[in-house]
């Protein structure tokens, strides 16, 4: 099924779209799994956490290293930074669907949101087409 993207909104949206939804048009790559909020005024935003933490490699004479495990000798180190919500300045057209919806994909419920530099503009349903 692939990667895709979380959006919750508080703006109010048809009743099969006020829970958790999930989109793979928010960017080029299908989905980042990214969580993204709408709030009552249409705005979306997003986590920004740049800089919170570091990537450091194992190195062979550290006695975490794992010579089984090539891939996996590093870890995150946190900053002490800490990460903040900022309004996602898209101006494009995403469809989203409930995340939990139970039935054949055709017959799943579909919202085609409208937003222009991070607002929502307008919404249409979709299902079916």
């Amino acid at each position: 099924m692939g990667m895709f993207d979380e959006i919750r909104s508080s703006y109010q949206l048809p009743e099969a779209f006020m829970g958790l939804n999930q989109t793979k048009d928010m960017d080029d790559f299908g989905g980042s799994m990214t969580f993204y909020h709408i709030d009552p005024e249409g705005y979306l935003w997003y986590g920004d956490y740049r800089e919170t933490s570091t990537f450091e490699l194992i190195e062979e004479n550290d006695p975490r290293y794992d010579p089984k495990h090539l891939f996996l000798n590093y870890e995150w180190v946190p900053t002490g930074k800490r990460g903040k919500w900022q309004i996602h300045p898209i101006t494009r057209y995403i469809t989203i669907y409930p995340a939990q919806f139970e039935g054949p994909w055709e017959e799943w419920p579909r919202l085609r949101l409208h937003f222009k530099s991070g607002r929502l503009q307008d919404f249409e349903d979709v299902t079916g087409r």
